[in-house]
């Protein structure tokens, strides 16, 4: 988070992870929470008196149900809003703050997973400034995409907003909002920079677009 991490050097060498196959959190996005397990309570309670750093990360063919193989990437987020329900249930949102490498897991003893987390290759994340000029360059193509995406879908926006986002902004929030299978949702995340988001973010809307609902996996 701007302000709070500087450097890859300045986040924590070992966090708790959350796989959460289909969401996908990006540096700067917000994603909300609804929290009801028993282990992932227990995690947030301990993130809380910590430094309130969470990996949010995928899962991949392997392991078992209760330990799935984890993605190779995912993106750490901080808690920036907590609240707790009557029932018993945490509503938080994360706020992106880094994307990382997953790393040797950790034979902890809480109930929930901890990873040894590498964010070396994602320091220009924590940057501070103007965005991928590249990915600014070129709002149009993405533009007639969600339109084709969305019209194949019987869906529709608010196109004076969308139109008026910083390009960074709706490259992000799309690639986090809309409904990609989990292997799509990776690539978005692994793209390296803003722009090749972009380029991945126009190419699954308009293999969408092009074709069945069913049929529109990223290979």
């Amino acid at each position: 988070m701007p302000g709070t991490y500087r450097r890859a050097d300045d986040l924590p060498l070992v966090i708790p992870v959350f796989p959460l196959d289909g969401a996908l959190l990006l540096p700067g996005g917000q994603l909300p929470l609804n929290i009801f397990e028993p282990r992932y309570l227990n995690m947030f309670d301990d993130v809380m008196s910590g430094e309130r750093i969470v990996g949010m990360v995928q899962t991949r063919i392997g392991g078992d149900l209760q330990r799935p193989a984890l993605a190779p990437v995912g993106c750490a987020g901080r808690v920036t809003s907590f609240a707790e329900t009557s029932d018993g249930r945490y509503l938080v949102t994360l706020t992106g703050v880094c994307r990382f490498r997953v790393g040797d897991e950790l034979p902890a003893a809480s109930p929930y997973r901890q990873v040894r987390a590498d964010f070396s290759d994602f320091e220009a994340d924590l940057a501070e400034g103007s965005p991928d000029p590249m990915a600014l360059a070129e709002s149009t193509p993405l533009l007639e995409a969600l339109r084709r995406y969305l019209d194949h879908r019987g869906l529709a926006i608010d196109w004076s907003s969308a139109e008026a986002a910083p390009s960074d902004a709706l490259i992000n929030s799309l690639s986090m909002a809309l409904p990609f299978e989990p292997v799509e949702k990776q690539a978005l995340l692994e793209a390296p920079t803003l722009a090749d988001r972009r380029e991945t973010l126009v190419a699954l809307l308009e293999i969408d677009a092009a074709g069945d609902d069913d049929d529109h996996t990223l290979q």
